[in-house]
């Protein structure tokens, strides 16, 4: 199968030390590790938002370190999805247009009924993830649970081809959190790729496979099948132990 992603002997400095690690079409695939092992940093190499000093990343058949800025701005906004733990929502526009702004941007050129297509798709995306009837709130009035599934119909705009989540729950209270590694799932069975980073064992214990980072390096992996294989329990207790063995 063609990998989606491929990773090659990523370095940062002194903070990742010779990545290497692929993504297959449909996956659901979680980094943990300790906090300062580079998760986050590793992410951002991955959407092409910080420089490496070495190392490869590819998109299919897009190489992503050697873009420009502004070719590596066009790929996240047109083939990437990126949802943060600090939601970046724009204070001055209502939920509806936040979730717009980026299909807005991808589509400068469309006229009126363009736009119109683009709210629909809004639209049909907050039913998706029950958050219908927030579309005129200000991001001050709306959960957080129910801000960050914004963030996913956000990142889920113009249909990308990977999705990226750097701990999208870790802001969230444990029900919230739930609901929203609930859509994750969800999306990952209707098709989407997703590489996630958390701290959170039940997180992890949702996706395929886990990559385990420590010091830069990649000292671990689990690899976990579909969630619907296994009970929600015996996975996290899977994932617990494998945590406990690797030093968590």
């Amino acid at each position: 199968m063609e990998k989606l992603l491929r990773v090659k002997d990523l370095s940062k400095g002194h903070i990742l030390n010779g990545i290497s690690f692929d993504i297959e079409p449909g996956e659901l695939l979680a980094v943990m590790g300790p906090s300062g092992s580079g998760k986050s940093t590793l992410l951002y190499q991955v959407a092409g938002m910080d420089q490496p000093t070495g190392g490869e990343v590819w998109l299919r058949d897009t190489e992503i370190t050697g873009l420009s800025e502004d070719e590596k701005a066009k790929l996240r906004l047109r083939r990437m999805g990126i949802v943060f733990q600090q939601m970046n929502m724009m204070a001055n526009l209502n939920i509806l247009d936040n979730i717009l702004l980026p299909a807005l941007q991808a589509n400068r050129r469309g006229g009126k009924n363009r736009r119109m297509e683009l709210q629909l798709r809004a639209r049909m995306l907050m039913e998706k993830l029950s958050i219908s009837g927030l579309e005129q709130r200000r991001i001050t009035e709306v959960s957080g649970g129910q801000l960050q599934r914004a963030c996913i119909c956000r990142s889920m705009m113009n249909q990308p081809e990977l999705l990226l989540a750097d701990e999208p729950t870790g802001a969230l209270n444990k029900s919230a959190a739930s609901e929203v590694m609930g859509e994750f799932a969800r999306l990952n069975r209707e098709g989407t790729t997703i590489l996630i980073v958390t701290h959170d064992s039940r997180v992890a214990s949702q996706c395929d496979r886990i990559l385990y980072l420590l010091d830069g390096r990649i000292c671990g992996e689990l690899k976990l099948g579909k969630a619907a294989d296994r009970t929600d329990s015996y996975r996290e207790n899977q994932v617990n132990r494998w945590l406990m063995g690797m030093g968590w």
